[in-house]
């Protein structure tokens, strides 16, 4: 059984400062995250054991001290913060601020703003609680219930696969062919190398297997993308989730993982991977399409 790794694994620059800011400040003082800083449980059960707390209403930090996630949050949420006299420490990822200034540049130039995105997730509320109007789309039943706007400004949540955010862009112009129609691309490049990489595996394997949280959406979303090119898509948390029986006949196995998986639960998943083709090829030792990595 052969093993192709996915460029791009590991978590992403923003996540990753995000934690490291939180450990380094833990260690001199307590912490609370205000908001959700990984959806990952590995990570959260770590951060915890290291005595950050988490905490997603304003009104309820113990801590002198706060920390702004990646995902990154409104200026209302901020006033909020600093009304208490907690000190804000900021770890918005720098892309998550630039498509906070790209929304507030279409509503200054007089476009009505729509995010393409989930609209409870965090990164979304936080691009849209400042805003007196907006629209958050992702399907074309949203897009349906758009109301008539002479201007639409769009951009997206950073983690959106892009091309669901073209097509969903050429939903509105086709429904409003009247209107202006202005897109500014805000989905992050390693989002876009990420969802690339995963295609690029799916369509050659057998099996995927795709690492991260359960409640990730980019990882959701990469699931749904392998699923595209590859009929046996199992999503895992941590290497106990492996089912050896999920393998059975395949000779290619692809293996990518969500933007908050921890390089070590990458690698342990990939060494339980190769125990199970090891095993696999002492029982079926001549079998001509074992071929372990």
């Amino acid at each position: 059984m052969k093993i192709l790794r996915a460029s791009h694994l590991g978590m992403c620059f923003g996540v990753r400062d995000a934690i490291d800011l939180a450990q380094q400040t833990a260690r001199r003082e307590p912490l609370t995250v205000y908001g959700d800083l990984v959806h990952n449980p590995t990570v959260l059960e770590r951060l915890h054991t290291q005595g950050v707390q988490i905490e997603r209403q304003a009104a309820e930090i113990p801590t002198a001290t706060v920390m702004i996630t990646a995902h990154g949050a409104s200026d209302r949420a901020r006033g909020q913060l600093a009304a208490r006299g907690l000190r804000v420490l900021e770890a918005t990822c720098p892309l998550v601020h630039a498509a906070h200034r790209a929304v507030a540049r279409l509503v200054r130039e007089g476009f009505h703003p729509v995010i393409i995105g989930k609209r409870d997730h965090v990164e979304v509320r936080g691009m849209t609680d400042d805003l007196a109007e907006f629209d958050v789309v992702l399907s074309p039943e949203d897009i349906n219930a758009l109301p008539d706007k002479p201007r639409f400004g769009v951009a997206a949540q950073t983690t959106q696969p892009i091309e669901r955010v073209r097509e969903l862009v050429s939903m509105i112009r086709r429904r409003f062919p009247q209107a202006e129609v202005r897109f500014i691309d805000t989905v992050c490049q390693p989002t876009k190398l990420r969802q690339h990489a995963a295609e690029e595996i799916a369509q050659h394997s057998d099996v995927v297997i795709v690492i991260g949280g359960a409640n990730s959406n980019n990882t959701r979303e990469l699931v749904a993308t392998c699923g595209r090119f590859c009929p046996r898509v199992h999503h895992v948390q941590t290497a106990e989730d492996l089912h050896p029986a999920w393998f059975d006949g395949a000779v290619t196995v692809g293996l990518t993982a969500g933007t908050s998986t921890p390089d070590d639960v990458i690698d342990a998943v990939e060494a339980r991977l190769r125990a199970i083709a090891c095993a696999a090829e002492a029982v079926a030792f001549n079998h001509p399409a074992m071929e372990v990595a």
